[in-house]
C-alpha cells in the first residue's frame, strides 16, 4: 500500500477515476477482436502457411531468426500446434471479453491479456505476405497496452491514458500525413472519385459511395483532411475536448465500415476512439452515472504502481522513432522499429490506384481445353462475376483474397505458383478458402490466371444488366500449367 502522503500525490497526478469505462471498453474491445483473430487463424492459417501452405512457416523460421520475428513456432511449428495456440488463445480471449480475468487481482488480467498478446504476435511475426498488414501490428500494440490497465481491482492510471491517446494520435495523424504528403489526388481533393471503386475489397454499398455527386467526394477528402490532421491534436487538451476528438473519429470510422471492408482497422480504431471519452461525458451522454465505484487510492498496490512506471518508460523510449517517422518527409506507412510491435508506424492509402484490376483464377477438366472448355473460381470477398453484389465481410479478413489485389500492383511471389497447385491437387483446405469450386472437388487437369479491368457499372447500365461491375480482359497472367509442371513445388 501507499503511504498516505505518496497517495496523495498519486491520486492528483497518476491515478484517475474518470476512465474506468474506457478501461473495460479498451480491454474487452480489444478482445473481441483479437478472438475474432484466432479464429481467422483456425480457419486460413494452414492453408496459407502450415506445413502445406502456399508459404510454408517450417521454410520461414528457417531462414529468419527469432530476434527478427519472435514466434512460439522457432520453437517448434505443426498444423496441430497451430490449432492449439490459436484455440487457447481464442478461449482466453472470449474470456477477457465476458469479464472472467478482471474479476480478479489486476495482474490475472495482464497476464492472460499479455499471453495473448505473446500468441498473436507469435502467428503475425511467421504470418509474411498474408499478416502484412497494418492492422495486425495494431492489434498487437493494442493487446499489449491494454494488459497494463488491470483489472478494476486497480485504478486507471493517467500516464495509460496518455498512452492510449498517444496510439490513437498515431493512427489517425499518420494516416492522414501519409496521403497529404503521398498521392496529389488527396490535395487535389480528387481521391474520392477512384477510391470507393478501386479500393482492396469493397462492400454492399461501396456502388453507392462511388456514385454519389462529386461535391459529396470533395467533401468526404475535406472531412478526411480535417479529422485526420487537425482532430487528433485534441487529445492532448484538457476534457472535453480528447472526448470530442474520440467520438469524431468513432463517427467517421463508421462510415468507412459502411463504404468498405478493411478488416478490423476501423474497429480497432473506433475501440482507441471510444477509450478516449471520459465517464463524465458518457455520464452526460446517457444521462446517469457510471455503475463502477473508483477504488481508493491507498489501495492500489505498490506492485503495480512500480510496473505501470516502467511499461510507461518502456514506451516512451519506444515513442522516439514512430514521432519522427511522423516528422519525417520520408514518413514510412505501417512500420514496425522493433520486433516485438510495441510502438510502431501507421498510415494507409498514401497513393490511390485510378484503375481495377483483378487476377481471375481458372481451370479446366479438358486435356486439349477451347476458349468455352475454362471454369472460374469464385472466392469469398474479392470481385469476381459481374452480377454479384460486393458483400461485407469485415471485421472478418479473408487473407487469399486481400493479397490477390496486390497482384496486379506488382505484388507476386513464389506462394502463387503454390496455390495454381493446390487447385491442381483439389487440396481441400485451399478450396474452402474459396467461395465455389466449380469441379465439386474433382482436381482439374489445367489452371490459369487472367487479368481483368473492372469497374463498376453506371446508374443506366445497372438498371439494364442488374450488374455491378462491367470487366475486360486485359492479359494472361499464368499460362495454362498443369501437374507436371509444378511437380517440384510438392
Amino acid at each position: 500500500m501507499l503511504p498516505p502522503g505518496l497517495a496523495t500525490w498519486f491520486e492528483g497526478w497518476w491515478a484517475t477515476t474518470d476512465y474506468d469505462v474506457a478501461r473495460e471498453v479498451l480491454q474487452r474491445g480489444v478482445a473481441v477482436l483479437l478472438c475474432l483473430a484466432f479464429v481467422q487463424a483456425l480457419a486460413q492459417f494452414r492453408p496459407l502457411l502450415g506445413e502445406r501452405g502456399l508459404l510454408p512457416v517450417p521454410a520461414f523460421t528457417a531462414r529468419v531468426r527469432f530476434r527478427q520475428a519472435p514466434s512460439l513456432f522457432h520453437a517448434h511449428y505443426s498444423d496441430r500446434f497451430l490449432v492449439v495456440v490459436a484455440g487457447l488463445g481464442t478461449a482466453g480471449a472470449a474470456a477477457v471479453v465476458v469479464g472472467l480475468p478482471q474479476a480478479g487481482p489486476w495482474w490475472v488480467t495482464t497476464l492472460v491479456l499479455l499471453g495473448l498478446w505473446a500468441a498473436y504476435l507469435s502467428v503475425v511475426s511467421v504470418g509474411q505476405r498474408f499478416y502484412g498488414f497494418g492492422w495486425e501490428t495494431l492489434l498487437c500494440e493494442l493487446a499489449f497496452l491494454a494488459a497494463w490497465f488491470g483489472s478494476p481491482a486497480v485504478p486507471v492510471p493517467f500516464l495509460l491514458v496518455l498512452a492510449a491517446r498517444w496510439l490513437l494520435f498515431r493512427v489517425e495523424l499518420g494516416a492522414g500525413l501519409i496521403k497529404w504528403r503521398g498521392d496529389p489526388a488527396w490535395r487535389d481533393l480528387t481521391a474520392l472519385d477512384y477510391h470507393h471503386e478501386t479500393q482492396p475489397m469493397p462492400g454492399p454499398f461501396s456502388w453507392h459511395a462511388h456514385h454519389l455527386p462529386r461535391w459529396w467526394h470533395r467533401t468526404e477528402v475535406v472531412g478526411n483532411h480535417v479529422t485526420q490532421l487537425l482532430v487528433p491534436w485534441l487529445l492532448w487538451l484538457p476534457q472535453p475536448l480528447p472526448s470530442v476528438a474520440g467520438g469524431v473519429v468513432v463517427l467517421t470510422q463508421g462510415w468507412l465500415v459502411l463504404t468498405g471492408n478493411f478488416a478490423w482497422l476501423n474497429w480497432a480504431t473506433i475501440v482507441l476512439g471510444a477509450a478516449a471519452v471520459s465517464d463524465g461525458v458518457w455520464e452526460a451522454l446517457l444521462g446517469r452515472r457510471s455503475a463502477a465505484a473508483p477504488v481508493p487510492v491507498p489501495g492500489t498496490p505498490v506492485g503495480y504502481l512500480v510496473v505501470v512506471a516502467l511499461v510507461a518508460l518502456l514506451l516512451a523510449v519506444l515513442s522516439v522513432r514512430p514521432a519522427l517517422n511522423l516528422a519525417s518527409r520520408h514518413q514510412k506507412m505501417n512500420a514496425s522499429f522493433e520486433p516485438l510491435r510495441l510502438v510502431n508506424a501507421y498510415g494507409a492509402f498514401g497513393s490511390v490506384t485510378r484503375r481495377r484490376d483483378e487476377v481471375v483464377v481458372e481451370g479446366t477438366l479438358a486435356d486439349h481445353p477451347g476458349p468455352d472448355d475454362w471454369r472460374e473460381y469464385a472466392f469469398r470477398g474479392k470481385p469476381g462475376a459481374v452480377d454479384r453484389r460486393p458483400p461485407q465481410v469485415a471485421p472478418y479478413h479473408l487473407r487469399l483474397d486481400w493479397v490477390l489485389w496486390f497482384v496486379p500492383l506488382g505484388a507476386s511471389g513464389p506462394w502463387i505458383a503454390r496455390l495454381c497447385l493446390r487447385l491442381l491437387e483439389a487440396d481441400p483446405a485451399t478450396l474452402r478458402l474459396l467461395r465455389r469450386d466449380p469441379f465439386d472437388g474433382a482436381a482439374p487437369r489445367w489452371v490459369r490466371m487472367r487479368l481483368y479491368r473492372y469497374r463498376f457499372t453506371t446508374r443506366d447500365e445497372r438498371r439494364r444488366s442488374g450488374a455491378w461491375w462491367v470487366r475486360h480482359e486485359l492479359a494472361t497472367l499464368v499460362d495454362p500449367v498443369d501437374l507436371t509442371a509444378l511437380s517440384r513445388l510438392r
